[in-house]
């Protein structure tokens, strides 16, 4: 990674109760994803105590326009999992996302 990436972290939080919704557009979500591998950092959902997924955490190399954007395209947003979405500016200190030197 370059020591001058912008990084933005994307926090989605699942509506309570919205497991079928997720379900639903798990495919479209991936493959939507999956358009985006070279400026997708990381990627995975939230787990709850009980094991049941309850929102998505991805870093990603953009813009915060871009983030945004992103954020707005994604299947689970326009199928409205989401209850809320934070969009926030992320700089890794520790870890393979680190920059170096």
């Amino acid at each position: 990674m370059s020591s001058v990436e912008t990084l933005f972290a994307i926090a989605a939080y699942d509506h309570p109760g919205s497991g079928a919704v997720r379900s639903e557009n798990r495919m479209a979500h991936l493959a939507y994803v999956g358009r985006h591998l070279d400026r997708l950092r990381l990627a995975g959902p939230f787990v709850d105590p009980s094991g049941q997924l309850c929102g998505s955490l991805m870093i990603v190399a953009m813009s915060l326009a871009e983030a945004q954007q992103f954020s707005a395209e994604d299947p689970y947003t326009r199928a409205g999992l989401f209850g809320e979405v934070r969009i926030t500016a992320w700089s890794p200190v520790v870890g393979p996302l680190a920059p170096t030197g």
